[in-house]
C-alpha cells in the first residue's frame, strides 16, 4: 500500500466525522449524543472515550481542556479537533470505501 495513513475502524471513522461536524462543541458527551442521534444506535460511553483517546494517540485528533464549570462539579470538558493527519485518514478511508463499492451498487439494491 505504501502510504503512512493507518486503517480506520468504523467507530474511529464516524467519530472523526462527528468531531468535524461539531466544530468547537466537540467534547465527549456531545460527540456521543450526535453520533447516537445520526446513526440511530446506542454507543457505550466507554467505547466513545476509549476510541477518542486512541485517535489522539494515532495523531488524528488533538484535545484540550476547557474551563472548569460548576455544573460539572468543577471539572473541565475535554474538547477535540481533527488534525491534518486525521483528515488525510478520512480521505483515504473514503477512497477505499468508494473503490470497494465499485460495481456492487446494483447487487445490494435487491
Amino acid at each position: 500500500m505504501g502510504n503512512k495513513v493507518g486503517y480506520l475502524g468504523e467507530l474511529e471513522h464516524v467519530l472523526l466525522w462527528t468531531v468535524i461536524r461539531l466544530g468547537d462543541d466537540a467534547y465527549g458527551m456531545a460527540v456521543r449524543n450526535d453520533l447516537e442521534q445520526r446513526a440511530g444506535r446506542d454507543v457505550a460511553r466507554g467505547a466513545v472515550y476509549i476510541t477518542l483517546d486512541r485517535l489522539v494517540q494515532k495523531g488524528y485528533l488533538e484535545s484540550e481542556l476547557g474551563d472548569p464549570s460548576a455544573e460539572r462539579g468543577g471539572r473541565a470538558r475535554r474538547y477535540f479537533t481533527v488534525t491534518e493527519a486525521g483528515k488525510a485518514a478520512l480521505r483515504q478511508a473514503r477512497k477505499a470505501l468508494v473503490s470497494a463499492w465499485d460495481g456492487l451498487e446494483g447487487a445490494v439494491e435487491h
